[in-house]
């Protein structure tokens, strides 16, 4: 089965959006074992959204068309598709029904235009909106399927999940099962290099990486008639991977994040950290706080930016400063050091770096950043180089330093 995905509005092709929701739908796709060969952005614009889904329809089995289903003049996308099946637009009682008991939820009156909302193509498929007013819809002619979804991703993400998808696995008529490993430490082509017989061996199942800031995610994908079938496909290739990449694997679960697993390791190890912070200005400390439960381990953060801040806070010496500068293993090793004395905290983790785009020099370029973690009496320093905006800088750096805790913690724990 083949797919193509259709983002409907001016927004997007202005940059005023990112079409997040494209990505979202391909990587299901991906999960169902539907290829998807085309995606497009086309605005508010009868004429060329006739135009780009007639296309479409040449030459794909199912178009998602995502966004256009709100209340006012310019959101064309059902009435465009509707036109193009020659369906008539019908009002939907059980429609009508569940848009007056949204508003009704939010403690807000529909207006008159909301009510256009509840005008459906007449043979559609309708896919209830739990958290808006405006329905996906599922068109259906001849071996063509076009799926509305709505635009806000609060929206259409669930809707996909609880809707679409079961319509969709329905259709493929295979059961389609993905496990994925989450490795930390290593680079998306060093993991690459280490899969690259396998990816090669197997065409079923599939073996595809993904690169996120400071990680990567291997996902392997069966396809078959059930799905013991699928898991028993799945597992030598799964088993070969852990011998691969060993405790570089952080996690098998889709839905954890590499703070989650820090943060349930320190628990596990009843462990309390304390982090103190300059170039990432206390983005570690937000991180951490986004898992539930951090509070069992997280005594305090120092966000310390300025030299002063350094010296007052967490005691590193002036002489340091002197000698070796903000921006290095010395001072580091000083703030680490520092943060657990004046806490008490069983772990600290200290961070200092050069963020740019100015400040850099030819001895310490823009993106040098030192990591310091000091637990059970040793303190461990790593020193990065990283390349990008300041942002991506920063962003790498928190990443960096939620591996320099896991591996102190696994180093210093029998797990």
């Amino acid at each position: 089965m083949v797919a193509e995905i259709i983002s409907v509005g001016t927004e997007l092709l202005l940059g005023n959006t990112v079409n997040t929701n494209a990505a979202y739908l391909a990587e299901q796709c991906a999960r169902l074992g539907i290829c998807v060969y085309y995606q497009s952005v086309v605005g508010d614009n009868e004429e060329r959204l006739t135009e780009t889904i007639r296309l479409a329809l040449s030459r794909s089995d199912v178009v998602f068309l995502g966004g256009g289903l709100g209340p006012t003049e310019d959101d064309l996308t059902k009435e465009t598709a509707a036109k193009l099946f020659s369906h008539e637009l019908v009002e939907d009682e059980h429609t009508k029904r569940r848009i007056a008991a949204y508003f009704e939820r939010i403690g807000k009156e529909a207006t008159e235009n909301n009510w256009k909302q509840a005008l459906v193509p007449e043979q559609a498929i309708i896919l209830d909106n739990e958290n808006g007013s405006a329905p996906g819809l599922i068109m259906e002619e001849g071996k063509k399927t076009l799926i509305l979804l709505p635009g806000p991703p609060m929206e259409m993400i669930p809707m996909f999940e609880s809707s679409v998808f079961p319509y969709l696995s329905d259709r493929v008529g295979e059961v389609i099962l993905s496990k994925v490993l989450k490795i930390c430490g290593i680079g998306e082509s060093s993991v690459e290099q280490e899969l690259r017989d396998l990816i090669h061996e197997t065409d079923n199942p599939t073996i595809a990486t993904y690169a996120k800031t400071g990680e990567v995610t291997v996902r392997v994908t069966a396809r078959a008639k059930t799905e013991s079938e699928a898991k028993r496909l799945i597992k030598p290739y799964v088993r070969q991977m852990k011998c691969r990449f060993g405790k570089n694997i952080y996690s098998t679960d889709e839905n954890a994040q590499l703070e989650d697993v820090v943060v349930g390791l320190m628990r596990q190890q009843n462990l309390t950290l304390t982090t103190v912070e300059s170039c990432t200005g206390g983005l570690l400390a937000g991180r951490l706080v986004n898992v539930p439960g951090v509070s069992d381990i997280f005594k305090q953060g120092y966000v310390t930016y300025s030299n002063k801040a350094k010296r007052k806070l967490v005691g590193v010496k002036k002489d340091t400063l002197a000698a070796n500068g903000a921006v290095s293993e010395k001072t580091a090793r000083e703030m680490a050091k520092g943060a657990l004395l004046r806490t008490g905290s069983d772990m600290a983790v200290s961070i200092t770096g050069i963020a740019g785009p100015e400040g850099g020099t030819q001895e310490k370029p823009v993106g040098l950043v030192y990591i310091a973690c000091s637990l059970k009496g040793k303190v461990t320093v790593r020193k990065c180089q990283f390349f990008g905006s300041r942002k991506k800088i920063r962003e790498c750096s928190v990443s960096a330093a939620l591996v320099l805790m896991r591996d102190c913690i696994l180093e210093n724990f029998e797990l």
